[in-house]
């Protein structure tokens, strides 16, 4: 199975930490939007999207890019991390989901977790989060890859 991750991580590597953990399990190669190739994502088996969360909203890069996508058909997975917790009935996740199944994709789950934050207000006091994602927050973004990995096939 061909699986590309798409990782717009920005502040403190955070996000980049959990797109390897889960590139590990899915065998998968990392890049930015920017280092994205179209032709690669297009013969990948399952693509995946994630970004860090600022001001609510996943990365305009990330966004942006996916936004220039051409419609499709191929099978997605969505994963953020913030140093906010996530509302339950406005994940940080949805807008792009949204966005990647007006495109025709098909998005297999979404993940999140808490990480290491140093926006404007906390960053007076250090951060918050200083020690996410953590070993936990590691091996939930495995137990996720691995979720996808035994259930995804190859796209026909």
């Amino acid at each position: 199975m061909k699986v590309v991750i798409v990782c717009a991580s920005v502040s403190h590597g955070n996000t980049r930490r959990v797109a390897e953990t889960m590139a590990d399990v899915l065998d998968a190669k990392v890049v930015t939007p920017e280092e994205a190739d179209l032709r690669e994502l297009a013969d990948a088996d399952l693509v995946g999207f994630g970004s860090g969360v600022f001001y609510s909203r996943l990365h305009p890069h990330l966004t942006d890019f996916v936004k220039a996508l051409p419609p499709g058909h191929g099978r997605t997975f969505v994963f953020a991390t913030s140093g906010l917790p996530e509302i339950p009935l406005a994940p940080f996740t949805r807008p792009l989901v949204r966005l990647l199944e007006g495109k025709g994709l098909q998005v297999e789950g979404s993940f999140s977790c808490r990480a290491f934050d140093t926006w404007a207000p906390f960053k007076l006091v250090g951060g918050i989060n200083k020690q996410r994602p953590n070993a936990g927050d590691l091996a939930a973004a495995r137990a996720f890859a691995e979720g996808l990995r035994d259930r995804t096939g190859p796209v026909s």
